[in-house]
């Protein structure tokens, strides 16, 4: 689905571009109908890497807007613009709010991308907000006989889209982990919750067990661990598993388990071992992501703790 979005952000920037630049005013009518595809790509792309690995009957709804919209295009031509504000306004508003619920835990993302997905995210929702405001400029414009500020706003708007596909296209961390064995539903959901509950005696049991296996079975030294993994190797709903760990430690499921990978990398450089090779068999595929969760929780660099530890 992120493909999907990618791509079909590029096509609607080209479909712009020809009928704004060279002269196929023809084509004008198809712009709203394309342009409604992306908000609900980019929701179903956001389902697919936050909440379950295959999407079910109920998600393909969502492609049903771009039919309403062409009955627009033709029966209601005076709403087009309002219609597709809201729906960018919409679908980026629920990016937001699902965001937030989930407090970064992401179900089918490797956990050592940290926080890097939901602030992809985070963009992505952003810039479908910015989109409908464009629009709302452009109709300004157009009611004030402004024509050139409408093609200032295009060209602006244009180039803002296509760096923004550049930006998603090279980012590693925003790619989908999908485990087979993980079954979509309910109950592997994450957490819809975000702040920190009071710790139970289940989230205590859960973090017991969840501990446990880490220190059998060194989960956190697999680079493309996530959350759909650790719930189907625990048999508990990953939601009750992100629950236990916000309650428990006030963190997400990302942070509680970079901690397990910084301390085996602390050992490690104490060794002796090259930064580089600690890096990858601690469980990190990135110098960024590491560099970063080292200094997080440590406090320093991994350079600066090998050279502490060389030198007392």
């Amino acid at each position: 689905m992120l493909i999907a979005l990618l791509l079909t952000a590029a096509g609607q920037s080209i479909l712009v571009g020809i009928v704004q630049y060279y002269g196929f005013a023809s084509l004008r009518w198809l712009q709203p109908i394309t342009a409604s595809i992306i908000p609900a790509l980019a929701w179903m792309a956001f389902l697919e890497a936050s909440l379950r690995a295959r999407l079910q009957i109920r998600d393909w709804v969502h492609f049903s807007v771009p039919a309403i919209v062409a009955l627009c295009v033709f029966l209601l031509p005076a709403i087009i613009d309002v219609v597709l504000c809201s729906l960018f306004v919409g679908y980026g508003a629920a990016i937001l709010v699902m965001l937030h619920r989930q407090g970064g835990d992401f179900a089918h993302m490797p956990l050592t991308a940290g926080h890097i997905p939901a602030l992809v995210w985070r963009f992505i929702a952003f810039a479908l907000i910015a989109s409908a405001i464009s629009d709302m400029l452009i109709i300004v414009a157009k009611i004030d006989g402004n024509d050139q500020i409408v093609g200032l706003i295009l060209s602006i708007t244009s180039s803002l889209a296509l760096l923004t596909i550049g930006f998603l296209s090279l980012s590693p961390d925003i790619a989908i982990d999908v485990d087979a064995d993980v079954q979509s539903g309910e109950q592997n959901q994450p957490s819809d919750h975000v702040r920190t509950t009071p710790s139970t005696p289940e989230h205590r049991t859960i973090m017991a067990q969840l501990e446990d296996l880490q220190i059998r079975e060194q989960l956190y030294l697999d680079p493309d661990l996530t959350l759909a993994h650790i719930s189907r190797r625990m048999g508990v709903p990953l939601k009750q598993i992100s629950t236990a760990i916000n309650a428990t430690t006030g963190e997400n499921v990302s942070r509680f388990i970079n901690k397990y990978r910084i301390e085996h990398a602390c050992r490690e450089l104490d060794k002796g071992e090259t930064v580089t090779t600690t890096m990858l068999t601690s469980g990190f595929n990135t110098k960024s992501n590491f560099n970063r969760e080292f200094l997080r929780i440590t406090g320093k660099t991994p350079s600066q703790w090998q050279q502490e530890a060389q030198h007392p």
